[in-house]
């Protein structure tokens, strides 16, 4: 048996054990932030947790136990030729927690994805409460750029396919080895939260993939990032929030450090080259219509070695809009507080920023992407989710664009 089969095997075992072991059972009541959370309040924001902790006092369980499960459908064409009806056990999730002691709490977040195919450690940190301005995180920890990372459950969303910019731009769910401080404080209605981190990060897959572009996803198949960093530097990425009450939410993140191998062994073959990620992201709901609003917009600096063709791109840009609108609130069928939405999200990514140096004409590799959505949430724990997306994506010489239509049925639910 392989090693990474024998990896999987063993990690299925001790999540079953946990979940045969003490499984928490969840309430139907609703789930939803306060004025004051922010995007970094995701990981404690889960309903397990809500429901572990609604006991209060020496009731409160020392072991949580939860998760999502996401399954989906999906037929879609590309430039006419479509491969028909696909069904896909897209992703299962699960979380845990544990008080350790007084201000000191453990928690993971373990995902399945394709069936077990992939099994990943997305988040597995220990929490040290000092002081709510001031508190330190060390373990496996979500990169907190831009407002996808760590606000990621499928539950979440009204849509089956993760953003554009945090999929195929960003990496998605990227976690990484590292420690770090986190806290947040208030002061009047506006809250302020920040996070900084230090942890392993990219490396050279970033120009040297499969996929023949600049492309930051590429060093997730960098398992070794969770033991050691690929060239002795970390990655820092920091993060600041501001939530206004009613005005919503905005965050700055950075994100950046070297990425190559430039002295292996000890010799020194290149020079240090660096990769630098901003963004900004935001989230308002306006109350009078129910209205909400999350975007994001992200921009990549990548230092490429100059022996590499123009197809690698120096500098990648992107966003994603999403508007969500809830249009029947009341009781259908055995559910008394279901709700109906509609929405429609904006994909934007730009992988290669810039003109040819021959002909001065701008260098292609883009793709946009527009996905009206119906979904039914007969609790706002579980969401029945319809979408259609529509997608065009250029090649590096901007030739007519490849089009591609998907109809997707979803269901994504906590437990």
């Amino acid at each position: 048996m392989s090693s990474s089969a024998s990896k999987r095997r063993n990690l299925l075992a001790v999540c079953a054990t946990l979940l045969t072991g003490s499984l928490l059972a969840q309430s139907s009541s609703t789930h939803s932030a306060d004025s004051t959370s922010l995007n970094m309040d995701a990981v404690y924001e889960r309903p397990f947790l809500q429901n572990a902790e609604a006991g209060g006092g020496n009731n409160q369980r020392k072991l949580a136990l939860g998760g999502y499960l996401e399954m989906n459908a999906t037929y879609g064409a590309e430039d006419g030729l479509t491969e028909g009806l696909s069904l896909q056990a897209r992703r299962l999730t699960l979380f845990s927690s544990a008080r350790l002691a007084r201000n000191i709490t453990f928690l993971s977040e373990i995902e399945f994805e394709d069936g077990g195919h992939e099994i990943n450690i997305e988040f597995a940190a220990v929490d040290v409460a000092l002081n709510p301005a001031f508190n330190i995180r060390a373990g496996v920890i979500l990169n907190p750029i831009g407002t996808f990372n760590q606000n990621h459950d499928g539950p979440n969303w009204e849509f089956i396919e993760r953003p554009d910019v945090s999929v195929n731009l960003l990496p998605a769910t990227w976690s990484n080895a590292g420690v770090g401080v986190f806290g947040k404080f208030h002061k009047g209605k506006v809250t302020w939260g920040y996070e900084a981190y230090l942890t392993n990060g990219f490396d050279d897959r970033i120009i040297d993939n499969v996929h023949g572009r600049t492309f930051l996803p590429a060093s997730k198949e960098n398992d070794e990032r969770f033991e050691q960093s690929s060239n002795g530097r970390p990655l820092f990425t920091g993060k600041l929030s501001m939530r206004h009450h009613p005005w919503g939410e905005i965050g700055l993140s950075y994100m950046g450090g070297i990425y190559n191998n430039y002295t292996p062994d000890g010799l020194a073959l290149d020079v240090p080259r660096r990769v630098h990620v901003a963004a900004v992201d935001l989230q308002k709901t306006i109350r009078k219509t129910g209205t909400t609003l999350v975007g994001e917009a992200v921009i990549i600096l990548v230092d490429v070695p100059e022996t590499y063709t123009q197809q690698y791109g120096s500098k990648q840009r992107g966003a994603f809009l999403d508007v969500v609108q809830p249009v029947v609130e009341r009781e259908i069928g055995a559910w008394p507080h279901a709700v109906v939405l509609v929405a429609a999200r904006i994909d934007w990514v730009d992988w290669n920023v810039g003109t040819f140096n021959e002909t001065g004409e701008d260098i292609g590799d883009g793709l946009w992407a527009i996905t009206p959505a119906v979904s039914l949430r007969p609790t706002a724990q579980t969401v029945f989710r319809l979408n259609y997306r529509y997608q065009w994506q250029t090649d590096i010489l901007n030739n007519p664009a490849a089009l591609t239509a998907t109809w997707m049925l979803g269901l994504s639910t906590y437990f």
